[in-house]
This record gives C-alpha cells, sequence and structure tokens, in this order.
C-alpha cells in the first residue's frame, strides 16, 4: 500500500544518531505537536481528548473512542492557537484509532517509532489529564500485553480522563505508542496502541467531514469489559444540576466514586434540592 512507504520514512528518522533526552526536553520536543481537542456530539455533550501530529501535513492521531460520535472538533495548541478539525481521515476500530485533518496550520509532526520498547524503559504521556492541558507524566513501559490477539503497551505512567489519544514517548523523544485506556480499580495500570499499528491507517485517505460520519458508539476491541476509556467529560456540571432539578420529588439512585470508595444512595430528591 502506498501509504506503508510514507510512514516507513517516518518510523525511522535519525536513529542512528538518536540520543537520550532529559524530560525536560523530551517535553519541549514534543510540545509543539501535542494538542488538546475538544469534541461535541449529537447530544450536545462534550469531551476533552488528545492529539498530536504525525504521518502527514495537518493530520493528527488520536483514539478513535475520543472522536467516534463527533459532530464538532476544535484542537487548541500550547501557544493558546485554536483550531477546527473539520474531518475524520481514517480510522482503526479494531485498535482504537483514528486519523483527523486540522482546518489550518498545524506544526511539526512528531517523529514515531514502531520498534517495541525495551520493557522497564522509560516512557512519558504528554496530554491533558481531566482538562490540565499539556501536562507531562513519567513512569515505566511494564510489560507488552496481548490483548484480545493485539499487542499493548502496559505502562505505570498516571493516566486520566483527557489523556486519550495523547502520544506515549520513550527517552528519544519518539512515540512509541498512543494512550488509550486505563484499568478500573488498579493503580497507573495503563494501556497504549503500539504505534506500529498506524501502518493500517492511510494519511491521505479522502477525509470526511464530521456531519456525513453517521454518529455511533465506538466499538474497539483494544481492552477488557472492566477497562476505563480516557476521554473526558468537558462542562457537563450544569447538565448535572439540571437533570437532578428536574428529577425534583422523584425517586433516584446516586453512585458517587472517589477513588477507590464508592457509595451508592437511593432517595427521593427534596423539591428545593436544587436552586
Amino acid at each position: 500500500m502506498a501509504h506503508g512507504f510514507i510512514l516507513a520514512a517516518i518510523f525511522f528518522p535519525g536513529l542512528a544518531h538518536a540520543q537520550i533526552l532529559k524530560p525536560e526536553e523530551i517535553y519541549q520536543k514534543l510540545l509543539p505537536s501535542v494538542m488538546t481537542l475538544h469534541v461535541e456530539n449529537a447530544r450536545g455533550e462534550t469531551y476533552i481528548g488528545t492529539a498530536f501530529l504525525a504521518l502527514d501535513k495537518n493530520v493528527a492521531v488520536t483514539a478513535w473512542h475520543v472522536v467516534s460520535d463527533a459532530v464538532k472538533v476544535s484542537a487548541k495548541f500550547s501557544d493558546g492557537r485554536v483550531v477546527n478539525v473539520d474531518r475524520l481521515v481514517d480510522k482503526d476500530e479494531k485498535h482504537d484509532l483514528a486519523l483527523i485533518r486540522l482546518d489550518g496550520d498545524g506544526g511539526p509532526e512528531a517523529a514515531l517509532c514502531v520498534a517495541k520498547p525495551a520493557i522497564g524503559s522509560r516512557a512519558y504521556v504528554i496530554g491533558a489529564p481531566k482538562g490540565f492541558d499539556f501536562s507531562i507524566t513519567d513512569g515505566l513501559v511494564s510489560q507488552i500485553q496481548e490483548i484480545h490477539g493485539s499487542d499493548q503497551y502496559q505502562v505505570s505512567c498516571p493516566i486520566s480522563g483527557g489523556n486519550s489519544g495523547g502520544p506515549v514517548v520513550n527517552e528519544l523523544g519518539q512515540v512509541v505508542g498512543i494512550a488509550a485506556w486505563t484499568q478500573r480499580d488498579a493503580q497507573n495500570l495503563s494501556f497504549a496502541i503500539p504505534a506500529a499499528c498506524l501502518s493500517q491507517l492511510n494519511p491521505r485517505h479522502p477525509a470526511t467531514p464530521w456531519k456525513e460520519l453517521r454518529a455511533e458508539d465506538p466499538q474497539p476491541v483494544t481492552s477488557p469489559a472492566d477497562a476505563s476509556k480516557t476521554r473526558e467529560p468537558h462542562g457537563d456540571v450544569a447538565k448535572l444540576k439540571q437533570l437532578l432539578k428536574d428529577s425534583a420529588g422523584q425517586r433516584v439512585s446516586i453512585t458517587i466514586s472517589r477513588g477507590d470508595n464508592e457509595k451508592k444512595f437511593d432517595v427521593v430528591l427534596p423539591k428545593d434540592f436544587v436552586k
């Protein structure tokens, strides 16, 4: 396939002269390529995810579940620029990957590496955990696990909602994986899709506007049933307050989760519960 040759040229840029970088150097190197995605779906719900430029001019990589039901997407860069993301270029639901096209200038493309990282090697994640833009976390490549027939990188980097689609980077400043999901009720047990899986996507595929896509829930087969996807709800406080207000006088079930603690309440909401 034609795009395979494009990827081959990008995946191994100057490896012979690569050198280990300090964490601050890795951050500065990757930062211009990383963006926070603001996604709105047909139900008016808004979410935050992460993406990074790679493979072709103004094309970004993200997790498919971040944009699978999108009707409107914008990208915010660390310098404050906001660029419209008007189209889906290609998708791989099996590996939970998507390519999206920016409607305007993006920035430098991140270098990718398809070689499997050594177990125990350092790894870094850049993204928007819980909406805190352009944050970096570090950890180790804990193991390479086979999940549903495909390899995934188990990493100990702290990953939270909003990190999905962000780059997992090695000590050379190369993207080795794409942040995808975390294990519920576990500490720093997260997984990334190998960058090698991007070879299944074509960055020059005819792009499709969001409005022409059939809104549907993502159907990736890359994580177990007890996985937690890392797309972060955004701006839902007002909607929650309205829902509680509309439920005044009715019996409802409310579950509150804080870390590993979870409590469930079955109550009748007072009519003046939310003002």
